[in-house]
């Protein structure tokens, strides 16, 4: 297995998986930042109470592209703190999966950073954090590919 730089792979938006007790998984959009989570929640959903009642969480962020070959994981979890939403970041977090331009977002994202939805902000800084990679090399057409054509 290779390694790969963990802080590049995160910085792309991807969508990572959060897993509370009870078990529950909900894909999330996430912030990497200073080697922590961040994730936009509020009342409207079920997180912040799991999170209140049991604080630990695990979180994954995967991709598996058959065309290129690269298959990579990061696994990460800890015990979860909510904590008030400042707009900065929320901004940052928006920007990286909508584009720069709000004005091209749906009204609900423009809404988390310029109306007071009682948004929260989950945050994990993992106790533990695994990156793995298991990319392979892609000789001749890939399977995905050979089913498109």
């Amino acid at each position: 297995m290779s390694t790969f730089d963990v802080d590049e792979f995160l910085a792309r938006p991807l969508t990572a998986r959060v897993a509370t007790d009870g078990p529950t998984v909900r894909p999330t959009w996430y912030l990497w930042e200073g080697g922590a989570f961040w994730i936009l929640s509020g009342e409207w959903s079920r997180l912040p109470a799991r999170i209140r009642e049991r604080p630990r969480i695990a979180l994954t962020v995967d991709v598996c592209e058959l065309d290129t070959g690269l298959v990579r994981q990061v696994v990460a979890s800890g015990a979860a703190e909510l904590r008030p939403f400042d707009v900065p970041r929320g901004h940052r977090k928006l920007v990286r999966y909508l584009g720069a331009d709000e004005e091209r977002w749906d009204p609900r994202f423009r809404a988390y950073l310029h109306e007071n939805q009682d948004t929260l902000r989950v945050h994990l800084r993992p106790s533990r954090l695994i990156a793995t990679d298991l990319s392979y090399e892609v000789v001749g057409a890939s399977f995905a590919a050979k089913q498109c054509s």
